[in-house]
This record gives C-alpha cells, structure tokens and sequence, in this order.
C-alpha cells in the first residue's frame, strides 16, 4: 500500500514538472501572436472564396457572359474589319485590356475582399517579422523529416484524401444528374450551350462551395483546438511566468512588508492628533480623532492589537491623550473599521459619551 501510494506521488511529481497540463495564460497567447503564432484554415478561406465566386457567377453571370460573347465577337468576328478600318496594334490590345478588366475585375475585388475578411476575422491584424526571418533549423534535414513523417502531416495527408473523395462525389453526382441535359445541346446553338454550362458550372460551385464550407469548419475547430495544444504550459512554466511577470516571492513577500512597516509608522505619527485612544484594555487599542468642521463623525487614525496596541497606549500616555477602557467599543472599530474612515452610525452613541465625559474632564482641569 505505501509502494503504491509512493508511486503515485511520484508519478504525480513528473506531471507536475514535465507535462503539459495546464492551459495557457493570456500572457503567452500575447507573446505567441506577437511572434505571429496563431492559428487559421486555409480551407476556410478556400471555402469562402469558393462561395463567393459561385455566388457572384449567379448574380452578374448573365451580364459577364454578355461580356465574354462581346470580346469573342469583337476578336474573331470584326478582327479584319477592324483592321480595314485602320485600328492599329496599341488600339487593340487597348480594347482588350478594357474588355479584360471589364469580366476579371469584380471577380478579382471579390476574391481579394473575401480573403481580406475571412483571415481578419480568423486572427485580426498581426504583424510580424518572425516568418520571413532566416531560421537555420529548417535546412536540417533530420528536422525536416520529423516534419514530413509527423502526425500533423499524416493528418493533412488524410484531410486532403478525404475532401477529394467528398467533393469528387458530390461533382460526380452534380455532374450525372445534369448529364441528359448537357448532351442534349450537342445539336444546340454555341450560344445557349454556353450559357447552360455557365448555369451548370455556377450551380455546381455553390454545391461544392457549401460541402466544401462545412470541411473547412471542421477543419478551423480542429487547427484551434491543436493551437491551444500546443500553447499548453507545465506547472513549472505557469510558475516561472508568474514569477517573471509579478517578480520573486521572496522579493514580493519583503516588499509588502516594508510597505506594512512604513504604513504603520504614518499610523502610529497620527496618534497624538487623536482626543482619545479605546482600550479592550491590554489586547486591542484604536485612537479616535474629531474636528467638528473637518469631520461629520470620529475617524480612526490609528488601530492595533498587542505589540501595536500597547505603542498606541505608549504614544498616547506620551502626549497626554485620555485612554478609556471600553472592550465592546474597542473591539467593534476593530473588527468593522479601516485607518482614516469614519465609525458606523451604530457607535455614534457610545463613542459621543465617551467624547463628551473627556471633554468635561479637560473643562475641569482648566
């Protein structure tokens, strides 16, 4: 029984300092993504992309093929009359740029934009100097093959397999349910052969666009969860960090203390301002301070028990300041009363009558 428990706390020793059990502090994923470590799916910006060309086909595809017959005319049907004509070399490949710019230009402004929007929304703004600088590890070849042979490469290896067989069959399926159709336009008019195949290929990327999309979640899920994997820290790392960021416990430890000190010695510089210092009488001392114009009631400007308690009474025999023994009182500013507030409305009774007997004790001396 005790072999048994010896190995578990031993076992337990090891986790502590050698496994990564313990998620990440908001330190670390700070300094990872500056250093440009974060995590994003490429097959995410694959799929949007895909989508919003599917989509922008089937809203301006009639108005893009009306383009595209407009160049083919233009190129093979007027080409010699438009020679004839005079149009010179500069004057054509003029008309085609236009005519280029004119089909390619929203597909390339949509492709942009939608690639902007969906890494902005996977990682924000990041930049960095990290990937672009030389790192000579990567001309290892030991290390390379550790990459090439690693589970996040055979994982790749098996996403990759897996969508060409899920959208291969989803386009083959596509493609054979639109099949009568297509070879029926053999005998058909080049125009509206065109156009079918246009509808045909738009409908087909939206289906693959959206089969593709849900891939690409799955994927984003997974490259989040293996990301904060592999920002996991040790028990040791997470101490070592807050070591770093808030300084040695020790040093911490000696810093509160002198910090303690220099408070109690203001406090205790404030007790001969105080009209009388409450006693529980030896355990407990607090030193109370009235000024009718400064104050609406008492303040504490000074509380202590035993050592501090009695260098209140010290201080206060020192400069003549009455000392009452009043234990109920005494302990209830202790226990419900900071340095420099003022008592709760429920000792104004108690804390007046001791006020005013001082007050008339000092009339009689005078």
């Amino acid at each position: 029984m005790e072999e048994t428990r010896l190995r578990n706390w031993n076992l337990q020793l090891f986790a502590d300092e050698g496994d990564k059990t313990e998620e990440p502090t908001p330190h670390r994923l700070r300094e990872a993504r500056r250093r440009g470590q974060v995590f994003k799916s490429i097959e995410l910006n694959s799929a949007l992309n895909m989508l919003g060309m599917a989509l922008l086909f089937m809203v301006a595809g009639k108005a893009a093929y009306g383009s595209f017959m407009e160049m083919m005319q233009a190129y093979l049907g007027d080409l010699f009359i438009q020679s004839a004509a005079g149009l010179n070399q500069s004057g054509v490949t003029s008309l085609a740029y236009r005519h280029f710019l004119g089909i390619a230009g929203p597909v390339f402004v949509v492709a942009l934009g939608i690639g902007l929007v969906s890494n902005l929304a996977q990682v924000g703004f990041v930049f960095t100097g990290a990937h672009i600088s030389p790192q000579l590890n990567r001309l290892n070849p030991v290390e390379g093959l550790k990459r090439i042979f690693s589970r996040r490469a055979l994982f790749e290896l098996v996403k990759a397999i897996i969508k060409v067989i899920i959208i291969g069959a989803t386009t083959f399926f596509l493609v054979r349910s639109d099949l009568d159709r297509l070879m029926v336009l053999i005998n058909q008019p080049a125009a509206l052969g065109a156009r079918v195949f246009w509808e045909t290929m738009a409908r087909l990327g939206l289906v693959v666009g959206l089969v593709f999309l849900g891939l690409a979640l799955m994927d984003y899920l997974y490259q989040r969860y293996e990301h904060q994997k592999s920002m996991r820290m040790t028990v040791r790392e997470v101490k070592e960090e807050l070591k770093h960021l808030e300084g040695d416990p020790l040093v911490r430890s000696r810093i509160r203390e002198r910090q303690r000190a220099i408070a109690r010695r203001r406090m205790l510089q404030e007790v001969p301002t105080a009209d009388v210092v409450i006693t529980n009488p030896t355990e407990i001392a607090v030193a109370l301070r009235y000024r009718q114009e400064e104050n609406q009631a008492p303040v504490v400007v000074a509380k202590g028990i035993d050592y501090m308690a009695a260098r209140i009474r010290e201080i206060a025999a020192e400069h003549k300041i009455e000392i009452v023994e009043n234990p109920p009182v005494a302990q209830m500013i202790w226990m419900h009363c900071e340095v420099g507030s003022e008592i709760p409305v429920e000792l104004y009774q108690a804390v007046a009558e001791i006020l005013a007997l001082i007050y008339r004790n000092r009339e009689k001396k005078f």
